[in-house]
């Protein structure tokens, strides 16, 4: 194991989250945080929230460049080992401003925010008024998103010199989503700066859009009190950071509830069209765009979307002819559409209570929860290219016990697909369920569990909900795929702060779990990665 390499790439990316907590320290200084007269909460506990650990990050980043590895290379299992350490160690520093300024002052309940945010999960355990959090908390909580929707270690694969034995794309492969990883061009690092100057310019575009469309409906009384529309181009900033991360951390009541319906719409393309491969982007502006409508996955995931929606307007409008909803048409399409993309994407906004849904509708929204995006994307979830290649694979095996003779022939995208990457998505499914039912059967002993707790909604004051196996259910779900909400009791309008501590660090694992797809994590603690060969 080549520890001081591992503790140099380290220390880079503890110096990268001290640079890019300054951004939160500014917006503190922005909004006088510190200072009790315009803000009520103030106080030098603020700057000291992104000083300290700025300082730290700092010191021990630096500290670890010393060091001289004898070997300037990694192996496939250090590559995947030092990926899930990375996010690790990021959130645990990035934890300690909510700990410091008393927004969340419990180190586990701030984990497990943090691990919610860099994985673009949106799963909160913050059961107050959102808006009771500092600028500066509100800021950090939402750019982790941005800073977790590309990837952190794509980032530094920019400034780490390129090799001749692969480590940087044993890296590149840990982290990115997907079945198949490769590069767009020849070199890596060329590669990295392709897809963050593509991700930067769709987030600043679609920053742009949010400040000048109207955003947030400021004179309903129901958050007229508590957000003021002087805020917009913060607010348009976070949203922006929400959905380029396919996350879902909300930063008014109601997530986006109060949402103007132009700006819900806005918000919903912008979800599905990050939900799309980013080297597809490439070979638009590379010319190439009658590879993008060949492309077998796009196709797919279109369909999927139209199916969808059209499957729960339909239970929608089913649902307002028997009086159980009350939806106008074009709020009944506007939901459909905006939920399909948040929960297909895995970003977990939510415009409405789908918790009151009809059956076929939140059946519909599961089935979207566990599939995800495409891979190459910022969505989780098991990701369309998976399913496309599953159902491929299972038609195959189907063909050999009729025909022994048959020889397989199955292609996506074009090319014929290996038998080893069958194998590994099968595999993949296979690791998926079994984590999947191990962390219920945790869930299971949680004391909560049978708890009735009662959520507000725009649904109807106080509904009541009972924590039992489809809350456990669904909690999995939203953590394993990255999406934030579930259903009953963390539903919508609920939040996961019922759950004990023990089963929230067991939660914030899954969330790693799932954001680095199973094996970096399983390497990472394996004891065989950390013995001498």
């Amino acid at each position: 194991m080549n520890y001081k390499l591992l503790g140099r790439i380290l220390g880079k990316i503890m110096i990268l989250e001290g640079i890019l907590m300054i951004a939160p320290l500014i917006v503190t200084f922005i909004y006088q945080e510190f200072n009790k007269n315009v803000y009520p909460n103030g106080g030098i506990k603020n700057i000291l929230a992104f000083a300290i650990p700025i300082v730290v990050l700092f010191s021990f980043g630096i500290a670890l460049q010393f060091p001289k590895p004898s070997r300037r290379s990694l192996y496939q299992k250090e590559g995947f080992a030092l990926v899930a350490m990375v996010w690790i160690v990021m959130t645990l520093f990035g934890a300690l401003p909510f700990v410091i300024n008393g927004d969340i002052p419990n180190y586990i309940n701030a984990c497990f925010e943090t691990m919610s945010g860099f994985t673009t999960t949106g799963a909160s355990i913050i059961d107050y008024d959102i808006t009771s959090l500092a600028h500066s908390s509100l800021f950090w909580r939402s750019f982790t998103h941005w800073i977790g929707g590309m990837g952190i270690l794509v980032f530094v694969l920019i400034f780490i010199p390129e090799s001749k034995d692969g480590s940087a794309m044993h890296l590149l492969r840990a982290e990115s989503p997907g079945p198949q990883v490769g590069k767009i061009v020849s070199k890596m690092r060329a590669t990295a700066r392709i897809l963050y100057l593509i991700y930067f310019g769709m987030t600043a575009l679609l920053t742009i859009i949010l400040i000048c469309i109207p955003l947030i409906d400021y004179g309903n009384p129901a958050i007229s009190e508590v957000v003021s529309s002087k805020n917009k181009v913060f607010h348009a900033f976070l949203m922006a950071f929400g959905c380029a991360g396919t996350g879902g951390f909300g930063f008014i009541p109601g997530s986006i509830q109060y949402f103007t319906p132009v700006a819900q719409y806005v918000v919903a393309i912008a979800l599905f069209m990050f939900g799309i491969n980013f080297t597809l982007y490439y070979l638009i502006l590379i010319g190439k765009i009658k590879d993008v409508f060949r492309s077998e996955e796009v196709k797919t995931y279109f369909a999927i979307i139209v199916a969808a929606v059209g499957l729960i307007f339909l239970s929608l409008q089913l649902g307002n002819l028997i009086d159980t909803l009350d939806y106008s048409t074009e709020e009944a399409f506007r939901h459909s559409l905006l939920q399909v993309a948040s929960l297909l994407t895995t970003a977990g906004f939510s415009s409405t209570d789908f918790d009151v849904w009809p059956m076929l509708a939140k059946m519909v929204l599961v089935i979207c929860m566990f599939m995800g995006g495409m891979a190459g994307s910022t969505a989780g979830g098991i990701k369309t290219s998976r399913f496309v290649m599953a159902i491929k694979g299972s038609y195959i095996n189907i063909r050999k016990l009729i025909n022994p003779r048959y020889v397989p022939k199955a292609k996506f995208e074009g090319k014929l697909l290996e038998e080893k990457t069958m194998n590994d998505v099968f595999a993949f499914f296979t690791m998926y369920a079994f984590i999947f039912i191990i962390v219920m059967l945790i869930l299971s002993f949680d004391p909560v569990n049978g708890t009735t707790f009662y959520i507000t909604s725009d649904a109807g004051a106080n509904r009541e909900v009972t924590h039992g196996f489809f809350t456990n259910f669904s909690a999995v779900a939203s953590c394993m795929s990255n999406i934030g909400p579930g259903f009953e009791a963390v539903g919508p309008y609920a939040s996961f702060n019922g759950f004990s501590y023990f089963s929230k660090i067991v939660l914030t694992f899954t969330m790693l779990i799932g954001r680095l797809e199973i094996l970096p994590v399983f390497i990472l603690f394996s004891p065989r990665t950390w013995k001498k060969i």
